[in-house]
């Protein structure tokens, strides 16, 4: 098991920019693939980016490509996502989680760790 704690959301205009951490407790976060999930009031939790446990390869929505970068420092315990270019449509709450494996799941329902989340707002 993995603790998860995010931080760096906040309010923001459009067009600004946030970097969201998240900081893993214990000695084996390098085992683990990373995603952020993002939650808009009354619709699905939705996949955002993914990140293998080495960082060597990513994987990103079409709906953020471009403007969003998912990287981490397995060193620090810590999987960071930036987000340029922010647009009134990225207000949701964000969650980081994480999974023993190898590969890069994309689908909630493949991560058993999460946080408690970070509000972000973007207004227009």
């Amino acid at each position: 098991q993995v603790q998860l704690v995010e931080s760096g959301g906040g309010l923001v205009q459009a067009g600004g920019s946030l970097r969201l951490s998240c900081a893993a407790s214990g000695r084996t976060f390098s085992s683990y693939a990373m995603g952020w999930f993002r939650q808009a009031p009354g619709k699905e939790r939705e996949f955002v980016a993914a990140i293998t446990r080495s960082g060597g390869s990513t994987y990103y929505a079409d709906s953020i490509k471009g403007r969003f970068t998912i990287s981490r420092d397995n060193a620090k315990n810590t999987v960071y996502l930036q987000m340029n270019s922010l647009r009134p449509e990225d207000t949701a709450i964000y969650y980081c989680a994480a999974r023993l494996t190898t590969g890069i799941p994309v689908t909630p329902q493949l991560y058993s760790n999460w946080g408690q989340g970070t509000q972000v707002t973007v207004s227009s």
